[in-house]
């Protein structure tokens, strides 16, 4: 049924998504917006209570990696499934990893980590936007050559890395064990 869908039903599907994240992020108490009351573009400073707050931070470059991963898995197992579904199952997973991370659980698993230790979960309006960031990650490995997707995704997790010392690869490390040497290197890390 889904393996032919048009991009009109694509997109009333996608919506229809990401209004479901919304709703599950307001039940889950999260903030429509930054609660200092205003919305910027950009966020620098990885240790500002705005990071995740607003519209793009150092941590969308993950989520445009999530899209980069998501594209290529899904082509893998799926080859002749059509490009829209394989989005709407990229969104849907997308959109499950933002509703999870927005958890006390997950909330406090990242408390945990050097750089997080007063992250409260994102705004609405940035877990909606690290979404649109994955379906621009989607979109670019499907129209770029691989070998360009490969050297952006390192490029992203290399500069990430240096500028805030962290980046998808150390995240999903310090999910699965704290090593003392990430810890003490994020630790190092200036504000600004």
């Amino acid at each position: 049924m889904l393996q032919n869908l048009n991009l009109k039903r694509v997109i009333l599907i996608g919506a229809g998504l990401i209004a479901l994240q919304i709703l599950v992020l307001y039940l889950l108490d999260q903030p429509a917006i930054c609660e200092c009351g205003t919305v910027k573009l950009w966020i620098s400073d990885a240790l500002s209570s705005d990071m995740s707050q607003h519209l793009f931070d150092w941590y969308t470059f993950s989520h445009i990696i999530h899209g980069f991963v998501f594209y290529a898995v899904l082509r893998l197992l799926f080859p002749r499934m059509s490009v829209g579904t394989r989005l709407l199952i990229a969104m849907g997973l997308e959109i499950g990893w933002e509703i999870a991370e927005n958890t006390p659980y997950v909330i406090n698993a990242y408390r945990e980590q050097a750089l997080a230790q007063g992250y409260v979960g994102d705004s609405i309006l940035n877990s909606v936007f690290d979404t649109f960031s994955m379906i621009f990650g989607f979109w670019f490995a499907r129209r770029f050559p691989v070998p360009l997707t490969v050297c952006m995704a390192i490029l992203f997790e290399v500069a990430v890395a240096a500028v805030i010392h962290d980046n998808l690869t150390l995240n999903i490390l310090n999910f699965i064990y704290q090593f003392d040497f990430i810890h003490e290197w994020q630790s190092g890390v200036q504000t600004g």
